[in-house]
């Protein structure tokens, strides 16, 4: 057994298995509590800046998606947004109001209704995509390239983890295998 130290707490390597659970469940922790900080502060930030452009913070992220789609359904949205389709229609209707996208139907199938981006609607979704990596630009600029490069890494491949472990197929936010974390939990119970 060896003492290594990481992250500036001494832990304990092994070669066994439960420690290697103990040192995962430690750090499974410290990640939680971690994320569940950063997405508080990201939320609150949100909402404050969303107030600065006259949208919620769904707004925001459904026109964002609206104009990198150049148009996408109800579904389509309520999937992006991880809301059910009432949600998402609510979200879309005040857009719409805002004059910033139009229903239009598809050409391919005049039953099928596509949310647009408007050149207005276009213009605001740029603007606060610059005000975003103006902001990042200046939190990143401590960085060395590296860890820059590391970190987005690392974001990238938490946010597709945790992105395939939801589906949102049905306007829903519910695990793609919610039986097997119950089942590992219950396992390790009856053990």
């Amino acid at each position: 057994m060896q003492t290594i130290k990481h992250d500036g707490r001494k832990r304990v390597d092994s070669l066994s298995k439960s420690s290697d659970d103990g040192v995962i469940e430690v750090d499974a922790r410290r990640l939680a509590d971690t994320l569940g900080q950063l997405i508080r502060v990201v939320q609150f930030r949100d909402r404050d800046r969303a107030c600065c452009y006259d949208l919620s913070v769904s707004q925001c992220h459904a026109l964002d998606g609206v104009v990198e789609a150049g148009a996408m359904t109800v579904n389509d949205m309520a999937a992006l947004l991880y809301v059910d389709k009432s949600t998402a229609s609510r979200i879309a209707n005040g857009l719409v109001l805002k004059k910033l996208v139009i229903r239009a139907r598809a050409a391919t199938d005049g039953r099928i209704v596509l949310l647009v981006p408007t050149e207005e609607g276009a213009r605001l979704q740029r603007r606060i995509q610059a005000d975003l990596v103006d902001e990042y630009r200046a939190l990143l600029s401590d960085f060395d390239p590296q860890v820059r490069d590391a970190l987005n890494t690392l974001v990238e491949r938490l946010g597709r983890s945790l992105a395939s472990r939801v589906d949102a197929s049905n306007g829903t936010c519910c695990a793609v295998d919610s039986g097997s974390m119950y089942d590992r939990d219950h396992d390790r119970v009856a053990q």
